[in-house]
């Protein structure tokens, strides 16, 4: 009997617990000196007495929202940090991730019609995959010469790689493991989620009035005046709405929904924030999870876990996933088969997408399984200028989803989402949009640590263009 048939079977359901994966080969996990094997339990024994930070009840308010994304009833924004630091946990920097998503949501909302389910890649999207456990850096030291003077000379050296601020520190100097990292992990993400909650019962709809809504950067003045034109008949709405009293107040904001999301790495971290309710397992460290490129091996422990608990999960989709190793992926993670358990988000690059992802729906046709299919349209559009910026062009990342909505179209299957790495400030590192960002500019507000990611403006760029294809759909 295949592993794959043993892992459909009731006795491999029967067997499954949060703990079971410990038995399958692990990729991409921290590497603690053995000094700190006492410290990684006890790190792991606080997390696990300490409260959830999402309810179980929100999780499967989500897998029902989901279901409507995969039916073309509902649209999915998912986005934020392609990594955050713990120096990110501040009132201004969550502010602005807020305001960009709850923005994009009401453009896709007011144009399209369609109800958005609002998901934020934050509040625990610390840990990052790598292609190397190390990494080489330049660093300048100072050379004693014959004579007894100090030269300064740069030296290239081999250190650990950041893995992100839940496992080691950004600074070269200082890159071992650190257990004591999952738990201010835990800290920073409670008190995000914590900050998010108080912005949306405390009224958050300022945020959303004319002078919150920045459009300096947009060059084309065409696209200016069009873009203006939509928030103006937007805002006019809001207005109504608030001047009969049916919008602007806490109570009203209170209903507004934001749901958290991050990859599920580090499996040590996410098995301590694992519960029982209504007598199932939940991830409560977040709603939703999703598996990486690097992690999805059928064979391996992220799909033990995953396979088990009740939590929405992602499987990301890329150039590597073998058709057939699909359609047997998606019957292991959603073994019930429902509608919004499970969520496929491909990431190609916009020269891939007509070559892989027809391949990829006729799988999941053929197994028979309900999926919600979203497209992550900046992982495969990332390139390097001869400045050494990593960067994505706005327009590769449109050409990707428009190749994703044509492709659904003619397969007579649903794209129902989005999954951005952005961010709310006026950052510089990704070129093209509406801001027509040149690479020689790159260097002007350059702050991310991993990957780039797409601006205020260009967020916004995204989801205006983003709402006419839905609409063209429709």
């Amino acid at each position: 009997q295949s592993l794959c048939q043993f892992l459909m079977s009731e006795q491999a359901n029967s067997q499954w617990s949060p703990e079971s994966w410990r038995s399958f080969p692990i990729l991409q996990q921290p590497d603690y000196p053995p000094e700190s094997r006492e410290k990684l339990v006890e790190v792991l024994d606080k997390i696990r007495a300490l409260p959830p930070l999402v309810h179980g009840g929100e999780v499967d308010k989500l897998v029902e929202h989901l279901g409507r994304a995969g039916t073309g009833a509902a649209f999915v924004l998912q986005g934020g940090d392609c990594a955050e630091r713990f120096r990110d946990c501040r009132k201004t920097s969550i502010e602005n991730k807020i305001r960009i998503i709850l923005q994009m949501s009401l453009t896709l909302i007011w144009i399209t019609h369609r109800p958005v389910i609002r998901i934020l890649r934050g509040a625990g999207q610390f840990a990052k995959p790598r292609s190397s456990p190390v990494e080489k850096i330049k660093v300048t030291e100072q050379e004693i010469q014959g004579d007894g003077t100090s030269k300064s000379v740069v030296v290239e050296k081999t250190v650990p790689s950041f893995r992100g601020d839940n496992i080691n520190d950004f600074s070269e100097s200082n890159r071992t493991h650190d257990p004591e990292r999952l738990l201010q992990a835990y800290f920073h993400s409670s008190t995000t989620i914590n900050y998010i909650r108080a912005l949306i019962a405390g009224g958050f709809a300022s945020l959303l009035y004319p002078h919150k809504w920045d459009l300096e950067f947009v060059k084309n003045q065409d696209q200016r005046t069009e873009y203006s034109n939509i928030l103006d008949q937007l805002q006019n709405g809001l207005r109504f709405l608030n001047s009969v009293g049916t919008f602007g107040s806490s109570a009203e904001l209170s209903g507004i929904e934001l749901f958290t999301s991050h990859e599920g790495l580090v499996l040590d971290y996410e098995t301590a924030v694992t519960d029982e309710y209504k007598d199932k397992h939940y991830n409560l460290g977040a709603h939703f999870l999703w598996i990486g490129d690097r992690t999805r091996d059928i064979k391996g422990a992220h799909i033990e876990y995953f396979r088990g608990i009740q939590n929405p999960v992602g499987l990301k989709c890329g150039p590597s996933l073998d058709p057939e190793e699909l359609g047997r992926l998606v019957k292991i993670l959603n073994p019930d088969n429902i509608m919004g358990k499970l969520v496929l988000i491909t990431r190609y690059g916009c020269d891939n997408v007509d070559k892989l992802l027809p391949g990829h729906i006729d799988a999941v046709k053929a197994s028979g399984q309900n999926v919600v299919w979203i497209t992550d349209p900046m992982h495969g559009n990332t390139f390097v200028t001869p400045s050494k910026h990593k960067t994505r062009n706005v327009n590769s990342i449109m050409a990707e989803i428009e190749a994703c909505f044509r492709i659904h179209g003619e397969k007579g299957t649903i794209l129902g989402g989005i999954h951005l790495e952005m961010t709310g400030e006026n950052v510089t590192e990704c070129v093209g949009g509406a801001a027509e960002l040149g690479s020689g500019e790159l260097g002007t507000a350059y702050e991310t640590y991993c990957d780039p990611r797409l601006n205020y403006i260009q967020s916004l760029d995204v989801a205006f263009r983003v709402a006419e294809l839905i609409k063209k759909q429709t």
